[in-house]
């Protein structure tokens, strides 16, 4: 090995990097992670080193590209407080199950233990985020750590941490491969189908239902499909998680929509009378709550062992891939006879969607968020990408926005953190530099993160970034309508975003009315075909949407009966709200009880 030439152990590592197809680097500069800027300043021509100016936003793009691409997604931060300031990135990657790498700095090793500027014990701060974490001990060693923590990152679809001392970073080892990537990581991964067996109890237990629903989850992947297929075959109605918003045909007369609180009127009525709820390829972290609603038989496929059983007890627990099992269910089962469940739930949607689109198509003042999307639908290409924070825009978005087959959509799903939607917009945008890219955020999110709008500028990220303002935190003031308690501590000052923007570099605008709206989202149109990022600041009210998780349905002796929660608006004033006069505050006169569809296609209870 004395002939061997010598590189710096940190472009070693960078090597490994790109070894796996690594394109991009996010993070923050910072003297423990020198020897890593180092590195990929001595590799840029082979990696893209992506300045952000907070390392949340660093961590945040890094989850965002995992998500959106399948591929290893990459963020760094420096000793004490560029570390702690991965971690709620590394916590939307964990909860979505995406894989990242994180680099964390630490001070030099001969310094270690000294109680040195900045130093801090990293390793145990990281350990409930990561499945794989650790100090490099030796410059040796460190790439061959890196390429065991990327293994590790796909195999657990995960976070992976690897800590390095800042000298060893710089350290001469020789300049021999280190990684061990090959063609296996773009092999699909074999997956577990269920058996004829399993499949024949499925159909049996759907026989003897009377109102059965499908609640489908991301795990349909390209099979939605099929499920329609299925769902029409077998007269069963279904509802989505909402990380499966664009993989199921939204115009099918069985697709009810989302349930829960960011649902349709028509997904929450019809699972509150299920006497069977079917699972498939879904994490709904709400089950504990919006199951317990009343009794059913429960069937649950997943691919994920680990998964059977976790939100709710199953009647029947199956293992296997989601459209697999679809497949083999179309296969193995005979077609049935027109349902009157089915068409009234059918029925009750076309309800919901007359309403949504009365609400989209509106022009009044003041501007509600509905039109806002209607304008987001209007001119977003076939192949757009969408990055939605977290707010009430989740709830408009499984509403109001219409995502396409061939366009995606990213958000922080399951940690669901404020500030996700500019870092998600510009990973999408450096990973599709040709696709048409939105961030949609409320002003409470966008407050988090707008320094790294300036971001945009910098890479010359043409993005259209969308904020909808009302001073309000609104989906927590919805929270709190339905608590035993007066709305606090939500009202946020009101901030001129498009003057903000313009002092970053953006081309901006602001709309406080209807008039105004089309046309900013014209010039933004403008602003992307001159290859310039672009910011609209719309004033909205701040009326709560439609609250359909304060409809209370039941069943009792065989009769239906549906009213308001006793908690909508508790203590806030004017006691219980009948249905119609529910329905009518939020402009929804046309809205129907659920019993209006069942006696109309005849269901028996």
């Amino acid at each position: 090995m004395t002939d061997v030439k010598k590189i710096p152990a940190a472009v070693a590592m960078v090597k490994v990097l790109e070894a796996y197809g690594v394109k991009d680097v996010y993070g923050y500069p910072g003297g423990s992670i020198n020897s890593t800027l180092h590195a990929l300043d001595a590799e840029k021509d082979n990696i893209n080193y992506i300045q952000v100016r907070h390392e949340q936003v660093g961590a945040l793009a890094a989850s965002a590209h995992a998500k959106l691409t399948g591929k290893l997604g990459v963020a760094f931060g420096s000793a004490g407080p560029g570390a702690v300031n991965l971690l709620n990135g590394l916590y939307d990657a964990k909860e979505d199950h995406a894989p990242v790498l994180a680099l964390v700095g630490q001070v030099p090793h001969n310094n270690m233990n000294y109680n040195y500027f900045q130093e801090m014990p990293e390793v145990p701060i990281f350990e409930d985020v990561s499945v794989y974490n650790r100090i490099v001990m030796t410059p040796e060693s460190l790439p061959h750590v890196i390429d065991r923590a990327i293994h590790e990152a796909y195999q657990k679809k995960g976070v992976a941490v690897v800590v390095i001392p800042n000298d060893f970073g710089f350290a001469e080892i020789p300049d021999v491969r280190y990684d061990s990537a090959s063609a296996t990581y773009d092999k699909p991964a074999p997956q577990p189908v269920a058996s004829d067996a399993e499949v024949d109890v499925f159909l049996e237990l759907v026989h003897e239902a009377k109102r059965p629903v499908i609640h489908v989850g991301r795990g349909i992947k390209a099979g939605g499909e099929k499920l329609v297929e299925l769902s029409r075959k077998l007269q069963i109605p279904f509802i989505f998680d909402g990380l499966a918003k664009g993989t199921l045909d939204e115009d099918y007369e069985g697709n009810l929509g989302t349930a829960n609180r960011a649902a349709s009127k028509a997904a929450d009525e019809i699972l509150s009378t299920a006497d069977l709820v079917i699972a498939i390829g879904g994490d709904f972290p709400f089950a504990n709550s919006v199951y317990a609603s009343h009794e059913f038989k429960y069937i649950q496929i997943d691919n994920q062992a680990v998964e059977l059983g976790r939100h709710h007890v199953p009647e029947l627990s199956i293992l296997s891939d989601a459209t697999k099992f679809v497949e083999k269910a179309l296969e193995r089962s005979q077609k049935v006879a027109p349902s009157a469940f089915f068409q009234a739930a059918a029925a009750d949607m076309q309800n919901w969607k007359a309403y949504i689109h009365k609400m989209l198509t509106s022009k009044s003042d003041p501007l509600l968020p509905a039109q806002v999307y209607n304008q987001v639908n209007r001119i977003a290409e076939k192949d757009a990408i969408f990055s939605v924070d977290v707010g009430d825009n989740i709830i408009n978005t499984f509403r109001y926005l219409d995502v396409k087959p061939a366009q995606k959509w990213v958000i922080s799903a399951l940690f669901a953190t404020m500030g996700s939607g500019v870092p998600g917009a510009i990973a999408a945008k450096q990973n599709d530099p040709t696709k048409q890219v939105f961030n949609i955020a409320g002003d409470g999110a966008l407050s988090m993160v707008m320094q790294d709008l300036v971001t945009e500028v910098k890479y010359k990220l043409p993005i259209i970034n969308i904020v909808t303002q009302n001073g309000n935190l609104g989906f927590i003031e919805g929270e709190q309508e339905d608590l035993p308690m007066q709305i606090f501590g939500l009202d946020l000052q009101k901030q001129n975003f498009a003057m903000i923007a313009k002092g970053m570099g953006l081309d901006a605008v602001r709309v406080k009315n209807y008039a105004e709206l089309p046309a900013a989202f014209d010039e933004a149109l403008m602003a992307l075909k001159a290859g310039k990022p672009f910011l609209i600041d719309i004033e909205i009210d701040k009326t709560r949407g439609l609250p359909v998780e304060d409809l209370i349905v039941k069943i009792k002796d065989g009769k239906l009966s549906e009213t308001v929660s006793p908690n909508y608006l508790k203590n806030k004033g004017k006691g219980a709200y009948t249905l119609d006069e529910f329905f009518a505050k939020y402009d929804g006169q046309e809205l129907k009880p659920l019993a209006h569809f069942f006696d109309e296609a005849g269901v028996r209870l």
